[in-house]
């Protein structure tokens, strides 16, 4: 149930140290080759035991915390995961495709008409998602429900009937990824949100399309994150980006 969390922990080398860090309300950032990402968790601990020392502290280290089962703690290593990999330049590099011609629109409408007709299931309540019910039989499966959303342990029942399947990349944090995406093995599956982690590694895990988030103005993003912005960086200093993996080069 590790692989990806250890093939995610390999990639980042051993030589790199963080730069800066900021826990903000909804999100936090990760300073090293560029700017990574990771949802501020809402449940378990909220308090990191390094706090105040992890400036400084080498990448590949921080990155092991991803496997802690503080959520806290998990979320910060995937920061600095995503601080390594989620950069215009590797994301570029990897997908063929300049940050500057991807399209700057969210996953689900990205993949609008593909959807229309079909069971489809996400997991995490994103914003604006009910418009998509008006296309598609759609199942929103949620930690803390809405009104409407299915609860965390119907994924075993919904998800093995979907032909379309989008996975928060928060599912990282709390450790459900793994089997989440075993349930969904006969879907379309995409791993969405500023969380994901931008690498090719995870196709093989029966990924079909990630669709992430890279910093391109440090500046303009750190403010509003420090300010307690939610999702106000979108066209703001970060662009969304969707690499399918029948178009990775």
């Amino acid at each position: 149930m590790w692989e990806i969390y250890d093939e995610l922990i390999e990639l980042i080398p051993k030589d790199l140290v963080i730069k800066d860090f900021v826990a903000g309300l909804n999100w936090f950032l990760v300073e090293s080759v560029g700017t990574g990402m990771a949802m501020t968790p809402k449940e378990g601990n909220s308090y990191l035991q390094m706090a105040g020392n992890l400036v400084g502290m080498k990448v590949c280290e921080v990155a092991k915390f991803i496997k802690s089962w503080s959520n806290y703690e998990a979320a910060l290593g995937l920061a600095a995961i995503n601080s390594v990999i989620n950069t215009p330049y590797n994301v570029e590099t990897f997908s063929g495709i300049k940050i500057s011609e991807q399209p700057n629109i969210n996953d689900f409408e990205y993949m609008k008409d593909k959807i229309k007709g079909k069971k489809v299931a996400v997991i995490g309540h994103f914003p604006d998602l009910e418009p998509l019910a008006e296309i598609c039989e759609l199942s929103i499966l949620e930690r803390i429900p809405q009104k409407g959303d299915f609860p965390d342990p119907s994924c075993e029942y919904l998800l093995p009937q979907q032909e379309f399947v989008f996975i928060t990349g928060t599912t990282l944090i709390n450790k459900t990824l793994p089997r989440l995406l075993q349930l969904s093995k006969n879907a379309y599956v995409t791993v969405v949100g500023p969380s994901t982690p931008m690498t090719k590694c995870l196709y093989k895990y029966g990924i079909n399309m990630l669709a992430g988030t890279v910093v391109t103005e440090r500046n303009k993003v750190w403010k509003l994150i420090r300010e307690g912005g939610r999702h106000e960086f979108f066209n703001n200093g970060a662009l969304m980006v969707k690499i399918p993996e029948d178009k990775v080069k």
